[in-house]
């Protein structure tokens, strides 16, 4: 079962509300904490920004009437599909301490492959070289990860690119969504 987020970022503002659809101003969001595409509907005179905040729990909402419902990643219009990677980028590195930890106590999944293999570009070399680190002293920062690993691209980079794998439906196993 998904779990509920608190807040959204908003990824793009429809005024007028999808095409074909009933004509209410809605925006399309993602989950804070557990990176859920979402719908909500609008308050009137509520206008979100790409990457701007808003309430969605339980009790008053003060910009957003009602949850529409969860969205694919192909219901995004455009520019919410492309202010995805900006928005991802702003909330991995607000929660790095969270993904620093992913990256302190990844384990295999299968017998044959481990977590870090599942990362976009890591392979069993990079992956090889992550364990060493790690086992001689746990990561503090994706900085830290970054200095110890000296082949590893930017870690920030790698968990959002990954969670746009998932999103898409792309992954057959979740790390993150």
């Amino acid at each position: 079962m998904t779990q509920k987020d608190e807040y959204i970022r908003v990824l793009d503002f429809l005024e007028r509300g999808r095409a074909g659809q009933k004509d209410e101003p809605v925006a399309h969001g993602i989950g804070a904490e557990n990176f859920n595409l979402l719908e909500v509907v609008m308050r009137d005179e509520v206008r979100p920004k790409g990457g701007q905040e808003l309430y969605i729990g339980e009790g008053q909402r003060d910009e957003v009437k009602y949850i529409k419902g969860r969205i694919s990643f192909d219901d995004l219009t455009s520019t919410g599909q492309k202010e995805l990677d900006y928005v991802l980028k702003a909330l991995v590195d607000e929660k790095e301490e969270k993904f620093v930890r992913f990256f302190n106590e990844a384990t295999p999944v299968t017998p044959r492959r481990h977590a870090f293999e599942l990362l976009p570009g890591v392979g069993t070399k990079l992956m090889q070289n992550l364990l060493d680190e790690r086992e001689k002293e746990e990561f503090e920062s994706f900085k830290d990860i970054k200095e110890r690993v000296s082949t590893m691209p930017e870690p920030s980079k790698l968990v959002v690119d990954r969670i746009i794998k998932e999103l898409k439906g792309e992954a057959k196993q979740k790390l993150f969504t």
